[in-house]
């Protein structure tokens, strides 16, 4: 069965168009990543897959149903993590409200802490911790209603250098038992985890392996690219345009 799939789906923003004539798909098990530029969708397709926008026109299933009749099945960890910080919660306290409509289960809640390294600070106040460790708490709330599929946007913005590397082997963990699907511009970490790409700016282009080439690249951000380190996607090496959403430098 696959996870995800999507069909001839048109999506607009009043009268300016998003996401053009989306058609992929996503095997159970699969580590996808979505990359592309700023403005170019990535988020859009992600809320389109978690029910949270609904299509102008085609299809989105999770498990072969709408996306909000598999809710249940799905667990979701935003882009900002700096979001009420100071609200006076504890990490077990936080991780809990990923059980809503489902029974207490304070046992689920602090295995749950552990699988991500974070059982200690159970009973300590969410402002307390590094940005990287509210993110893994957030992973834990996403996770504590066992969840078939995960998905994130961008989870990796708020963590360190040091800290994405550990980061990105929990990922690999977690696919033992699920699919993941990540949004990121942190490409170099990405392309030795993933096993498949989506590069989103307005259309999209699946890629079932999890080579991040210069070609692909190209291809999504419509301009002469060269790879170059960690956090720092490409090189602009000639002219190019910047109507479909330009290149990162």
């Amino acid at each position: 069965m696959n996870a995800i799939e999507i069909r001839n789906m048109n999506f607009s923003y009043g009268n300016t168009p998003a996401l053009e004539n989306v058609s992929f798909s996503v095997s159970e098990g699969d580590f996808l990543g979505i990359i592309g530029p700023n403005g170019g969708g990535k988020t859009t397709l992600l809320k389109l897959m978690l029910g949270l926008l609904k299509p102008d026109t085609g299809e989105v299933k999770i498990f072969s149903e709408k996306p909000l009749s598999n809710k249940n099945r799905v667990g979701y960890v935003p882009q900002n993590t700096h979001q009420n910080v100071s609200f006076p919660i504890t990490a077990a306290e936080c991780v809990a409200t990923g059980l809503v409509g489902m029974k207490k289960n304070s046992k689920k809640v602090l295995e749950t802490l552990e699988l991500v390294n974070m059982e200690n600070g159970a009973g300590k106040r969410l402002s307390s911790f590094s940005g990287g460790e509210r993110q893994r708490i957030l992973i834990a709330r996403a996770l504590v209603s066992d969840p078939q599929i995960l998905f994130l946007d961008e989870a990796s913005s708020n963590i360190d250098f040091l800290g994405q590397d550990e980061f990105y082997r929990l990922l690999e963990k977690l696919n033992s038992r699920m699919t993941i699907v990540v949004v990121s511009h942190d490409m170099a970490a990405l392309s030795k985890r993933i096993k498949s790409i989506v590069c989103v700016n307005r259309t999209v282009h699946f890629h079932p392996n999890s080579k991040i080439t210069s070609k692909i690249l190209e291809e999504v951000y419509g301009c002469e690219i060269d790879l170059i380190g960690h956090g720092i996607p490409h090189r602009i090496l000639g002219s190019h345009d910047h109507t479909h959403g330009g290149c990162c430098s």
